[in-house]
């Protein structure tokens, strides 16, 4: 039987996550994939970075990635969204984003995916328990809401904070900053809490979905809860993940997420929903 060609991968963004899930599938860790390109905005330094790796990827601007592989993780700031995604999507290749809350802006690229065979994949990232999010909506879900919960340097710098002059660096107590939908969430806090955009599309979508954002600083973890009603039962979830550490807004488990759904695209046997 002729084994199937490796799927190439190419990764937008040498960040806390790129960079372990650009290590991950050069160093193996994915059967049945290969690292082809990288991206980054310092190519410099992105190439000090490949140099040491089994094969170094070649190092491609964003709009390159889709020439030359089939699975493009988009790991870059959501300001480059909309110009990488609408290529990937163009070429009918396979978008695996981690700005998931920029997603929500550009429904129409899930309709030209449609057109194109193109697929988006989003990983389950920070949180826990998607698979029961999508199994109960099948049925009918009533309520969804998720409360995040960050020290405050994983929140700084937030658009929502500074339009809202909210000042959180000297903090002796949690403090309610956001309560809206995964709408509100995803534009007030576009680097902190893609999980809110994740677990929409998961669920009842960004209006219903409801959010709750905190600055905690009685905590060293990023805490993700979710509670959940629908016609199937009850359910609810929560998660401490401990930040990355060169990137306190996002935990370490979320590269972990993307190497694990790379794993799921090749594996002969997957487990869940």
């Amino acid at each position: 039987m002729t084994q199937a060609p490796d799927l190439r991968v190419a990764i937008a963004g040498l960040g806390a996550i790129g960079l372990r899930a650009a290590k991950a599938v050069d160093a193996g860790e994915v059967p049945g994939m290969r690292l082809t390109a990288v991206s980054a905005k310092d190519r410099t330094r992105a190439a000090r970075r490949v140099a040491e790796f089994r094969t170094p990827p070649d190092i491609l601007p964003l709009e390159g990635l889709a020439e030359v592989a089939d699975v493009i993780v988009e790991c870059a700031p959501a300001a480059v969204f909309p110009d990488l995604a609408a290529g990937v999507i163009a070429k009918g290749r396979c978008l695996m984003p981690l700005s998931v809350g920029a997603l929500l802006n550009h429904p129409d690229l899930i309709e030209q995916a449609k057109q194109t065979g193109a697929k988006i994949i989003v990983p389950t990232g920070a949180l826990i328990g998607l698979d029961t999010v999508r199994a109960m909506a099948v049925g009918t879900i009533h309520t969804v809401t998720l409360q995040t919960r960050k020290p405050p340097n994983g929140l700084a710098g937030a658009p929502h904070l500074t339009d809202n002059n909210i000042d959180i660096s000297n903090l002796t107590e949690p403090l309610c900053v956001l309560r809206g939908s995964a709408r509100d969430a995803a534009r007030g806090f576009p680097a902190n809490v893609n999980v809110a955009a994740a677990l929409a599309l998961a669920g009842i979508g960004p209006e219903d979905t409801q959010v709750e954002v905190w600055a905690d600083p009685t905590i060293d973890r990023n805490i993700q809860s979710v509670t959940i009603k629908s016609d199937s039962g009850e359910a609810t979830m929560t998660m401490n993940n401990i930040p990355s550490d060169d990137n306190p807004r996002t935990g370490r488990i979320v590269a972990n997420s993307v190497i694990a759904t790379l794993q799921r695209m090749t594996a002969p046997m997957v487990a869940g929903s």
